[in-house]
């Protein structure tokens, strides 16, 4: 298992990824019982993980709100601060981070084309060749 600072610098994901996933499906009654699960240093290297994420916001300050501030300061640094504030903020002033599936942002997909790319020619260079063997 990867230090504290490995994960938060390597920025692996501290748990596996079918507790990720059960708590990112989790509803906001379900959720505290799987963030108990887990250790609190391990809580808070979670909900700095999620809160590098955009769609995984709303889920790292609903984490956040089970850590102390030590230790999401002492594994974030100032993004662990900001995120010890929104996690402790009433719930009216952050209506947009209260639900894992409401109020997201659209994707939206390019209709042009990423790149154009001349054809490739298979065909080996003469002089590239002749060099090469000389």
């Amino acid at each position: 298992m990867f230090s504290s600072r490995e994960a938060f610098e390597n920025d692996f994901c501290p748990v596996r990824d079918e507790l990720l996933g059960e708590m990112y499906r989790a509803n906001e009654n379900g959720l505290p019982q799987l963030v108990e699960s887990v250790s609190s240093e391990v809580r808070a290297m979670l909900a700095l993980f999620c809160y590098r994420r955009s769609h995984l916001h709303s889920l790292a300050v609903s984490i956040a709100a089970s850590c102390s501030e030590r230790e999401l300061i002492q594994l974030g640094g100032r993004v662990g601060s900001t995120l010890y504030t929104l996690s402790r903020e009433a719930p009216t002033t952050r209506s947009s981070t209260s639900s894992a599936y409401g109020n997201r942002k659209p994707i939206t997909l390019s209709t042009k084309p990423l790149s154009t790319f001349s054809p490739v020619d298979d065909e080996l260079d003469e002089d590239l060749v002749e060099a090469v063997t000389a």
